[in-house]
């Protein structure tokens, strides 16, 4: 689900990274006001742990891929500013060493995968949480994997309108909406999005089961 370079116009990826680079300035700042000897180990953990996941991609029918993020997990446990933090430091790592997403579209990979994620996950365990904490525990994971793969849909399937030639030929990315959502939505409402529930209840059961003492105070959004 890595956008790479050359599929996206200059006009959207440079109007991306203006949108996400307050944000990740906000977030910085929400970082440092929670780390302590407390959470810095719980923090470290969990990106390390989405890195891994995230470096496992599985091909499925209609030319897409898909992987689990683990932005849902960090939220929950954390912050959804600390999610979108990790996650955008997960991705930069990613696209710069392994070549696996791009340079100039580091800022959109960040909105989906990082803070489209970590805050519908965040706020879905928090109104879920009250009638089944272990059903919401998997929606938010489902959820956030959805939601994620809607924004990546969008901003490739809005280049044929954006960015094409005089005769309408497509510039950047060839297919519209009405075949990005499909690919995309669908096969992560029906594969990944299930992935990432499974993975987000058992790591956040685990440890919420075995390493309490290490979690802290739960900040505000």
């Amino acid at each position: 689900m890595h956008i790479p370079d050359g599929y996206l116009s200059p006009a959207t990826y440079i109007s991306s990274y203006a949108a996400t680079v307050p944000l990740f300035a906000y977030g910085i700042k929400k970082l440092k006001e929670s780390l302590d000897e407390k959470t810095l180990p719980l923090i470290s953990s969990l990106t390390a742990l989405s890195f891994l996941v995230m470096m496992i991609n599985i091909p499925i029918p209609g030319g897409t891929s898909g992987h689990a993020v683990g932005a849902a997990a960090i939220s929950i446990l954390i912050n959804p500013w600390i999610g979108f933090i990790s996650l955008s430091l997960v991705l930069l790592i990613q696209a710069v060493i392994f070549g696996d997403g791009g340079i100039t579209v580091w800022a959109v990979n960040s909105l989906s995968m990082g803070f489209a994620a970590s805050f519908t996950a965040y706020f879905s365990y928090r109104f879920l949480s009250g009638f089944n904490r272990g059903f919401a525990l998997f929606f938010s994971g489902w959820i956030s994997a959805v939601a994620s793969s809607l924004v990546i849909a969008v901003f490739l399937g809005i280049q044929p309108m954006i960015a094409h030639a005089p005769d309408g030929k497509p510039l950047f990315f060839p297919f519209g909406l009405e075949i990005t959502i499909p690919a995309l939505v669908l096969s992560h409402m029906v594969y990944f999005g299930i992935v990432e529930g499974v993975y987000t209840f058992v790591v956040v059961r685990f440890i919420q089961k075995t390493k309490n003492q290490i979690l802290g105070e739960i900040n505000g959004v």
